[in-house]
């Protein structure tokens, strides 16, 4: 999927754990991580844990 103004908007928007949590139960083939979108949803996790987001907590915490 391209990336637009309003995808990064939505994705810039979300905690680490709602990205999280779309990235693990989103169906096969879902276009959100596709792409240019998949992409920046990627980079926007990782930059969220950088930032301190305690991906092991967060995991657990999902399932």
């Amino acid at each position: 999927m391209d990336l637009t103004s309003e995808n990064k908007k939505i994705i810039d928007g979300m905690s680490y754990e709602v990205l999280l949590s779309r990235w693990r139960f989103a169906p096969i083939g879902d276009p959100w991580f596709q792409g240019e979108t998949g992409d920046y949803w990627s980079e926007r996790m990782h930059e969220l844990r950088e930032k301190g987001a305690n991906h092991v907590a967060i995991s657990k915490k999902l399932g």
